[in-house]
């Protein structure tokens, strides 16, 4: 069985100077406009392929219960626009955005955040941090809704331009997101290139298209005033109300602007959203209320019927590359947040392959996989992006409602703004979302069930295996002993063999003995003539200084052999124990030679019992979860060859 405690420790920085993160000096230098195209390429994909499903599901849903008239047209319009700029314009990219953990945003960032406040009552901290763990949880959801509904509704396109290839879209849309998942191990470093500037016609396309129409019917212009979404709201009631559960579509990918923050920055985001994108989607909206007025029959497609029929098969080809980037970008977010989530001890050990220079490209093939098999479930049992629509919002409003929570709990013990601000500034955001949340619930039974029962799964596992380590350690801490105590008695007890060669132990604890350490001087009388104790502590920072990375220890003695290492990495930081080791063999104690060392790795065998503290279901899937936990030699790049794995049993 896998270790269920990796030796990893998780424990916050012991002073504000540990934490210091990598400075991003490659991105100071990278051009303006470089950047601000490679952000468009990432960031605003899921955003930007919203106006492909987002109107037609409001005038098409439930059967039609929004008119395409001109109160109705006015209305959706006026609640699309004023949610896009409260809900995007205002709340994530001016305000959240300025909460980060040193540069890196995101539901995972902000828990970070939480964890390092210092309150007065544990309990309420714990609830944050669950809240945060939660909103982690249906990214998930998000993840797998994401790709099967953007490439499906820019798929459908076809039937728009020949309506007898219906039938071919499911299996075109299977077969171009079954190559998508498929190239996933290759990494995105090639296409990402590409992404830029294919993003950026895309956005020119949306705004042209639509300014065309909005030329034509420059009345639209008038639904930009709230009074309309507001009489809207009042006067329509239950169907306002679920048009809602549609509107709020056009603001999916809002968490994708904070999440993908670290990876270019604020400024950059801030630039293109306000200068490219969000002007874009706005013409769109508008362009095709105008098309909708003008012609009822649109709201059938009204994203391609803003096109001429000579352009539309042509635009089927654009809409599905932007698709599939915008479901790239979601499902890096996925691998993004799983790497986020070992690092910080919400998961075990999973394999995480690079595929780039960039410390974010990563690839996890459990979570590729799962994600796919999840997605092609949903095309082929919703059957179009009108169905699987059903199914979307929840997740996302879900999302906003829990960052909204964790932010103005930062701004408040972090930033010690006035409580009368942060409480009418929750406030204010909290009633949008909710709002929003509540007019989604209706869909729970259409569909919305899905990503619910996939951030439970995700939150069960999650809290499961975090509650679970933290017993496992305890016990583990117990079994192990006061590592000085056992150098003493190294020094004292008579008859002990030190063979001379070199031993690097990997321990989880900075303060007690690997216990295999212990193993071989209780089995064997042996010691090694030079030990080293090697205790990798990952902190809620994405990334560490090189000069903060190592800590020596000598154990009260210099001359005895044995040494301890702390290296602190950040979530985002490979973690490579024989380089580790290479940077700091000068400051090693005795005669160490890394090139015949043997590793030492302890594995845990976990011994569910009848103890309080977990649910007997949750012990079962703690002991489930460890056994799936990746090979701890390929984990810390251990050279397989020159390890020892040696086991022990403890209780849970």
């Amino acid at each position: 069985m896998s270790s269920a405690s990796p030796e990893v420790s998780t424990d916050p920085p012991r002073s504000a100077e540990e934490a210091l993160g990598e400075p991003r000096s490659a991105k100071a230098h990278a051009g303006v406009v470089a950047v601000t195209l490679g952000a468009l390429g990432v960031v605003f994909g899921d955003i930007g392929t919203s106006p492909l499903y987002a109107l037609q599901t409001v005038f098409t849903v439930e059967n039609r219960v929004v008119r395409p008239d001109e109160a109705g047209v006015y209305g959706v319009i006026s609640l699309v626009f004023w949610a896009v700029t409260l809900i995007v314009s205002v709340k994530y990219v001016t305000f959240i955005m300025r909460a980060h953990n040193h540069g890196e945003g995101g539901v995972m960032a902000l828990i970070a955040l939480v964890q390092g406040v210092t309150v007065r009552h544990r309990l309420g901290k714990l609830v944050l941090v669950a809240l945060g763990i939660f909103g982690a949880s249906l990214f998930y959801g998000d993840g797998m809704i994401t790709p099967a509904i953007s490439v499906l509704s820019a798929v459908e396109g076809l039937e728009v331009a020949a309506p007898s290839l219906e039938s071919l879209v499911v299996p075109v849309t299977l077969v171009i997101l079954t190559v998508l998942f498929a190239v996933q191990r290759f990494g995105t470093s090639l296409v990402g290139r590409a992404f830029g500037p294919v993003m950026a016609v895309w956005f020119l396309i949306l705004g042209v298209s639509g300014l065309v129409h909005v030329v034509q019917e420059p009345g639209i212009l008038r639904a930009l005033s709230p009074s309309y979404g507001a009489t809207f709201l009042v006067e329509h009631g239950n169907i306002a109300f679920i048009a809602l559960g549609a509107v709020v579509l056009t603001v999916t990918g809002a968490e994708a602007l904070y999440a993908d923050m670290g990876h270019f920055g604020a400024r950059p985001i801030r630039r293109a959203w306000f200068l490219v994108v969000f002007p874009a989607l706005i013409l769109n909206y508008m362009g095709q209320g105008a098309l909708i007025l003008d012609s009822p029959e649109a709201v059938e497609n009204p994203f391609f019927l803003l096109f001429p029929s000579w352009a539309q098969v042509p635009m089927v080809l654009v809409a599905t590359a932007a698709a599939v980037i915008a479901s790239q970008a979601v499902i890096s977010g996925a691998f993004s947040v799983t790497r986020q989530a070992v690092q910080l001890g919400f998961l075990p050990r999973l394999t995480v392959l690079h595929t780039g220079e960039e410390i974010g490209q990563v690839y996890v093939p459990v979570i590729n996989w799962g994600i796919f098999t999840a997605v092609a479930a949903l095309v082929v049992g919703f059957g179009s992006s009108e169905n699987l629509a059903a199914a979307y919002g929840i997740a996302v409003t879900g999302t906003l409602a829990l960052d909204t929570i964790l932010f103005f709990f930062v701004v408040r013990a972090l930033w010690h703004r006035p409580l009368w601000l942060v409480l009418a500034g929750a406030a204010f955001f909290l009633a949008i979302d909710l709002t929003f949340f509540g007019a989604n619930l209706h869909k729970v039974v259409d569909g919305g069930w899905f990503p619910l029962v996939v951030a439970a799964v995700a939150f069960a596992v999650l809290t499961t295996w975090q509650r679970g380590r933290e017993i496992v350690s305890r016990n583990r801490t117990e079994m192990e002993g006061p590592l000085r105590d056992f150098v003493d008695e190294v020094r004292k007890r008579e008859g002990v063999f030190r063979t001379p060669r070199t031993a690097i132990y990997l321990n989880v604890n900075p303060d007690t003995t690997p216990l295999a350490l212990r193993a071989n001087l209780e089995h064997n009388q042996i010691v090694h003539q030079s030990v080293v104790i090697l205790s990798i502590q990952a902190l809620n920072v994405p990334h560490v200084q090189d000069s903060k990375r190592l800590e020596l220890d000598e154990l009260g003695y210099k001359d005895d052999g044995i040494c301890h290492i702390t290296a602190r990495f950040g979530f985002q930081d490979d973690i490579d124990v024989p380089e580790v080791l290479r940077r700091s063999e000068k400051q090693l104690e005795g005669k160490v030679d890394l090139s015949t060392a043997s590793y030492f790795v302890s594995k845990m065998t976990i011994v569910p019992t009848g103890a309080p503290g977990m649910r007997r279901w949750r012990k079962r899937l703690f002991v489930t979860i460890a056994r799936n936990a990746a090979n701890p030699v390929a984990y810390f790049n251990l050279p397989d060859e020159r390890t020892v794995v040696m086991g022990a049993h403890i209780e849970l």
